[in-house]
């Protein structure tokens, strides 16, 4: 059996002790003394140490005692427990110790407190249904958004499985994806997580109800298309509207004289063009709508460069690493093409040129298109359909590279050049390995 920490300390104190009394007692009987006082000084001899060791061993067990309470009050979680200061010393730095952690773990314990209150008005007031499954599939959590598309307070669906609720399919297949609930319409998705929960595994599930956000994206798409395609055919038909006006008036005259004849052609001239730029508008947004998913190849970056510079013109191609991007080169020759045409274009404003460069970044292909035209207009609309700010513009051409530059999994960005005046287009394409 071993022996404890205050018997030990009791022994060593007694054995401290008794080589002292023992030659003090050897003395006291070889001196010649009175019988009665050698008796009662041997007795003082073997109490005083007996004393003293019973005395530390009280003492220290009393510290440790106490010690022993201040532990226990903080894993209860009572933190209001203080040590009494013994002056300096190491039992004195013991008791700064459980004093520091005990205010630590109280900052903690009222952080958690804090941030589970927090969760708990998060929760309640999300409007998605967050339902919480321990390891048998019992449901243990429900919020009220939960409540309502189960149809039932939480008093009547905790305790009871997946099953019995009728959502035994949240524990099959992909972890995030979307789902049909029955007897419910609209679109919902579903989001599975686990967690633990005093040791044991439980289940998160989050289901959410994505008809709204998607119907409002929608109404908001549609009101903007709606937007700019009466503005673009509200400025054909103006003119054309004017035109017809004045050409049926002319008609009621009885004899119309030879300057009316030249102002019909002119009209008609006039709703002809106008006519024609409604047949290049209605195009060009069947085009944006009907673009193909792209047929993937490898596509060499230099003679491709070249090649859209020599067809488009005015256009200087700096040489880069001999690399190749992964594309449609149908399709990305037309992306090439609408950003090369907009920076020449923009160019000829300043006479300046266009600049073809490329490399190699982390993320892929990097090529950049350069030119010295007067920069980006302060508008957030260069990717809207059919935005343009070019009198004989269709406002297709930005939104349409992107689209294909998104489609082979990459971007396309612009910005003012920081070396000079000019715009920056970069375009992002995957790279063959």
């Amino acid at each position: 059996m071993r022996m404890t920490h205050e018997a030990r300390l009791t022994w060593l104190a007694l054995a401290a002790a008794a080589l002292p009394a023992l030659v003090a007692i050897v003395l006291i009987w070889t001196s010649g003394l009175v019988l009665r006082t050698e008796v009662t000084l041997t007795l003082l001899c073997v109490l005083g140490p007996l004393s003293f060791s019973l005395i530390l061993r009280e003492r220290a067990l009393r510290t440790l005692q106490t010690l022993g309470n201040l532990v226990g009050a903080v894993r209860e979680g009572d933190y209001t427990l203080r040590a009494r200061k013994h002056g300096g010393g190491a039992l004195a730095e013991v008791q700064a110790e459980i004093d520091a952690l005990s205010r630590h773990l109280r900052g903690l314990r009222l952080g958690g407190i804090e941030a589970a209150a927090l969760l708990d008005r998060i929760v309640v007031a999300v409007e998605v249904a967050v339902l919480a499954f321990d390891d048998q599939w019992r449901l243990k959590l429900v919020n009220p958004a939960g409540e309502q598309l189960l149809g039932k307070p939480a008093l009547r669906l905790l305790g009871r499985s997946s099953k019995e609720l009728g959502l035994e399919f949240v524990f099959e297949g992909e972890a995030q994806r979307a789902v049909e609930l029955p007897k419910r319409d609209g679109n919902w998705e579903l989001a599975r997580s686990p967690f633990r929960l005093e040791g044991r595994p439980h289940t998160l599930v989050m289901i959410s109800d994505v008809s709204r956000p998607r119907r409002e994206e929608e109404r908001a798409a549609w009101q903007k298309l709606v937007r700019v395609l009466g503005h673009e055919i509200g400025n054909s038909l103006g003119p054309i509207q004017s035109v017809a006006t004045l050409l049926r008036e002319g008609l009621e005259k009885p004899s119309p004289s030879a300057a009316w004849i030249e102002d019909a052609r002119s009209g008609l001239a006039l709703i002809s063009r106008r006519a024609e730029a409604l047949a290049r508008f209605t195009a060009a947004y069947a085009r944006l709508a009907r673009l193909p998913p792209p047929d993937i190849g490898p596509v060499e970056v230099e003679p491709w460069m070249q090649r859209v510079a020599a067809l488009v013109g005015g256009t200087t191609v700096h040489g880069g690493p001999s690399v190749v991007a992964l594309g449609d080169e149908d399709q990305l020759d037309q992306l090439l093409i609408n950003l090369v045409r907009n920076g020449v274009e923009a160019a000829s404003e300043t006479g300046g040129g266009v600049t073809l460069s490329w490399s190699v970044g982390r993320r892929g292909v990097e090529i950049r298109i350069d030119d010295e035209g007067p920069g980006l207009p302060p508008s957030a609309n260069l990717f809207v359909p059919f935005f343009t700010t070019k009198p004989e513009g269709n406002g297709i051409g930005l939104i349409l590279a992107r689209q294909i530059a998104e489609a082979h999994g990459g971007s396309l960005t612009l910005a003012n050049r920081r070396d000079r005046t000019g715009c920056r287009a970069t375009v992002v394409l995957p790279m063959a390995a």
